[in-house]
């Protein structure tokens, strides 16, 4: 790819750096820009030297590298003049001697590496060195001790090597401190506190949408906090659709640090696409990459996108946070769901038959997946309805929420699903928020819901305000596993205005909804 930049990139880019990913700043990037300035000439390519002895050919017997200039170049950080590359016929060039020690070498042993040198051996006039501190490389057999004196006169470090932090090296406790500290960076330091982004788009937007809301306002910071437009890195790890079906399901989730136990057991009971997104700070993530990468069920799973919504603010964006998840979904149909509830056996493929039997593609219908939970860490999960039956009848089992919430799911009617063997219709009711399975095209969630309380309730309220139908599935269930209560749940139980904010929202949400239904959501206004 690095050959081919001159081409690919538009032809209004005139100059490029080009790292690995495998580098460490230990400067301001500028510094390096600035070197583009003593070009001179042709000199179209700034290269450190090799700091190994892989182009001299003594690492072993008969040991046969591409031809090098000397040492040859480290291509880990490059300057390239592409406006320069090109009035040269850079493409043509690189290609032809290519080609010609392919004839004798038959593959590159590194890359596009044996390919520059082999270029800058036959025109040295291309090449630029580079001081040494910009790509010190840690990799195996180097001499990078001799290029510099003191660790602190570093500008780049390369961890060339495919021992990456285990790498001898008298400055290496130096170089790995740098790189854990580099880790552990909070990136809305470097977005909003460092440099000060008064012209960014992000802070724009917050900044009208915060013109509304004066500071001796009681619920300011839940104001506030919902005109924030988080840091987002969609498909942190690598995703296959694998082909959608017309009656494809995704399931949408959002968790945070304290719940990503959950995943691994998820994966077992949900074979199908799965779209999360995941609030954590930049720290976190990194731990998440690590905890992934160890795990051979999640490694193993390629139709999961993890979408990472970097944290900030002091309340959970958990509505911010759906509909991100929400809007990577590619399949026509999403169920609806939390983390924290385990689907039954083959859920996946009870859905796509019971999809088009509603015929969810063109009516507007919300199909119900009645919710059930265990107070029990360690459960025999049930296999059938049959087998939860007896379990709830057993005291093994309860309808959701039954002890301290039963208004948001009494209208699933637990004593009518007992026995039914056919969908029925339910109607909505004052606080029903169950988890549904339906069309990717609905309206997202209301997100000045932060944290705990009315969040899915809202989003309900809506569907019913636009004139969904809720049907209940007789032969499907998820069970809520029992975890510790949230920040925000204990927030909520301990904090007076926290509940007087949440009422505060809930009636203006719905006067909001009337306004855009009209006589429709009259009904709503009367609700507590």
């Amino acid at each position: 790819m690095k050959l081919t930049l001159p081409k690919t990139l538009p032809a209004q880019i005139n100059k490029v750096i080009v790292l690995d990913t495998d580098v460490t700043f230990a400067t301001d990037i500028a510094e390096l820009w600035k070197i583009f300035r003593v070009l001179r000439g042709k000199q179209a390519i700034g290269l450190v030297e090799n700091q190994s002895d892989w182009y001299l050919g003594k690492l072993w017997k008969n040991h046969r590298p591409w031809p090098a200039l000397g040492r040859g170049f480290n291509t880990g950080v490059i300057l390239l003049d592409l406006k320069m590359l090109r009035e040269i016929g850079w493409m043509q060039m690189w290609r032809l001697i290519a080609e010609k020690e392919l004839m004798s070498i038959l593959a590159v042993s590194l890359a596009d590496q044996d390919i520059f040198n082999a270029v800058i051996k036959q025109h040295d006039y291309l090449v630029y060195r580079l001081p040494c501190q910009w790509n010190v490389q840690l990799s195996m057999n180097t001499q990078s001790e001799q290029c510099y004196s003191e660790a602190s006169d570093l500008k780049i470090i390369h961890w060339n090597s495919p021992m990456k932090l285990k790498v001898k090296n008298k400055h290496v406790e130096f170089f790995r401190n740098m790189y854990l500290t580099f880790l552990e960076y909070d990136g809305n330091l470097l977005r909003r506190e460092l440099f000060g982004c008064s012209n960014g788009t992000s802070n724009q937007t917050q900044e009208v949408g915060l013109s509304d809301h004066t500071e001796d306002d009681d619920c300011y910071d839940f104001r506030s906090e919902k005109e924030l437009i988080h840091r987002t890195h969609l498909y942190y790890l690598d995703f296959k659709d694998g082909g959608v079906s017309e009656d494809d399901v995704t399931l949408v989730l959002q968790l945070s640090m304290d719940r990503l136990q959950m995943l691994e057991m998820l994966c077992k009971h949900w074979e199908g696409p799965i779209a999360i997104a995941l609030y954590m700070s930049d720290a976190e993530a990194q731990q998440f990459l690590r905890y992934a990468m160890g795990s051979e069920t999640i490694m193993a799973r390629k139709n999961i996108g993890y979408h990472i919504v970097y944290r900030e603010g002091q309340f959970y964006p958990v509505n911010y946070l759906r509909n991100v998840a929400v809007s990577q979904v590619r399949t026509p149909f999403m169920f609806l769901s939390d983390i924290d509830f385990l689907p039954m056996y083959g859920l996946y493929e009870y859905l796509k038959k019971a999809i088009p039997m509603a015929e969810l593609g063109s009516q507007k219908k919300a199909l119900v997946v009645p919710a059930f939970e265990t107070q029990r860490y360690r459960l025999k999960f049930p296999k059938s309805k049959t087998e939860l039956l007896s379990m709830l009848d057993m005291g093994t089992l309860f309808t959701f929420r039954y002890h301290v919430w039963p208004k948001g799911h009494e209208p699933t009617n637990f004593a009518k699903w007992r026995t039914a063997t056919t969908p029925y219709t339910v109607l909505w009711e004052q606080d029903f928020e169950p988890y549904i399975v339906v069309r990717k095209d609905i309206p997202g969630y209301d997100q000045r819901f932060l944290g705990f309380g009315w969040n899915k309730v809202s989003h309900i309220m809506e569907l019913d305000a636009q004139g969904y139908e809720f049907v209940v599935l007789p032969n499907a269930f998820i069970i809520h596993m029992p975890h510790a209560p949230s920040f925000d749940i204990a927030k909520f139980r301990s904090s007076s205005l926290y509940r007087k904010c949440l009422k505060v929202l809930k009636g203006e949400f719905q006067r909001d909804l009337s306004k855009k239904y009209g006589i429709k959501a009259l009904k709503y206004l009367s609700v507590e």
